[in-house]
C-alpha cells in the first residue's frame, strides 16, 4: 500500500506578490500537483516566482465535489497536492473546505501554509478591538434575510467582520445601520495591499454618506465593532410574546411588528409574523 501524500493549504497574496511567503514558494516548487481556483490567475503566479514544475487542476466552487474524489485519490496515491484559491487563503470564503474535511476524514495529512488574509488584514487597521472577532464571510444578497442574518449578529460582543462586492457595499452599510444603528463604528477596507488600497473609518452613517456619493471599487472588508455588553443583555432578555401584544395594541400590523422585532432580537421574521397573527386572533 503506497504511502499517502499531504495535502497542503497555501495562503497566496491578496493583491502584493511580496506578500507571498518563501515557504509557499518552497512549496508550490516541491509539489507535483496544484489544485488551483483560478487556473488563468495561478499560471501568472506560478510565471512570477518561476515555478514551472507542477501539474495544475481546475478547482473552483463548481466542480468542488467532483475534483475532491479525484484529488484524495491522487493523495492516496502518493502525491503531495497544494491547494491555492483566487488570492488569500483556500477555505475562507473560497473553494477548500469540503477537501481538507475529505483529506482529514481519509487519514491523509494536511499542512497550512499561513500567508496572505484579507479578513486579519482589514482588522489589525481598522482601530477596532482586535482580541476577540466573529468572522461573517460575505452576506446574503438578498435584503430581508440579510437584514435578519445581521440582526442574529446584534448581541455579539467580538468585533464582526464581512466581506462584500463593490456594488452592494453601500446598500450592506445601510443593512448593518439599521440593526446597530447608525452611531456604531465601522471601517471599510478595499484593495488591501494593492496600489489603490483605501481604508475609511467612522460611524456607519458616515460610512454610507462617504460610500453613496463615492462608490468603492475593488475588494471589500468591513469591520464592524461588536456590540456593547448592555444591547446583548437587551436582546436576549426582551419578552417577544410580551412585546408582540404591547405593539398589537398600539394599532402595529403583524407585518411591521415581525419586521422590527426580528431586527431587535435575531429571531426569524416569520416566527415572530405568525405569533403575531396567533395573538391578534385571540
Amino acid at each position: 500500500m503506497p504511502h499517502k501524500g499531504t495535502l497542503y493549504v497555501v495562503a497566496t497574496p491578496i493583491g502584493n506578490l511580496e506578500d507571498m511567503t518563501l515557504r509557499a514558494i518552497r512549496v508550490l516548487k516541491e509539489v507535483p500537483v496544484i489544485a488551483a481556483e483560478d487556473t488563468r490567475a495561478a499560471q501568472n503566479l506560478l510565471r512570477h516566482f518561476e515555478i514551472s514544475r507542477p501539474t495544475m487542476v481546475s478547482f473552483f466552487e463548481g466542480n468542488e465535489a467532483g475534483r475532491t474524489e479525484h484529488l484524495l485519490a491522487r493523495l492516496g496515491g502518493g502525491e503531495d497536492v497544494a491547494l491555492i484559491s483566487e488570492a488569500g487563503t483556500p477555505g475562507v470564503s473560497d473553494p477548500g473546505a469540503r477537501l481538507v474535511a475529505a483529506a482529514v476524514e481519509a487519514g491523509v495529512r494536511v499542512i497550512p501554509i499561513p500567508g496572505a488574509s484579507a479578513a486579519i488584514a482589514a482588522l489589525v487597521a481598522s482601530g477596532l478591538p482586535t482580541d476577540e472577532f466573529y468572522f461573517v464571510g460575505f452576506p446574503q444578497r438578498d435584503g430581508g434575510p440579510r437584514l435578519q442574518s445581521f440582526a442574529r449578529l446584534r448581541p455579539i460582543e467580538a468585533t464582526l467582520i464581512l466581506y462584500e462586492a463593490p456594488g452592494r457595499t453601500a446598500s450592506t452599510l445601510h443593512d448593518l445601520a439599521a440593526v446597530f444603528g447608525r452611531e456604531r463604528r465601522a471601517c471599510v477596507a478595499r484593495e488591501l495591499t494593492k496600489i489603490h488600497e483605501e481604508l475609511v473609518r467612522g460611524t456607519l452613517g458616515e460610512l454610507i454618506a462617504h460610500f453613496t456619493e463615492t462608490p468603492p471599487r475593488g475588494e471589500v472588508t468591513i469591520v464592524v465593532q461588536g456590540s456593547a455588553p448592555a444591547e446583548a443583555v437587551e436582546a436576549a432578555t426582551i419578552d417577544v410574546e410580551a412585546e408582540v401584544k404591547r405593539r398589537l395594541s398600539g394599532g402595529e400590523s403583524p407585518k411591521e411588528i415581525a419586521a422590527a422585532l426580528a431586527l431587535k432580537t435575531g429571531k426569524q421574521r416569520r416566527q415572530i409574523y405568525q405569533l403575531a397573527i396567533a395573538l391578534k386572533r385571540d
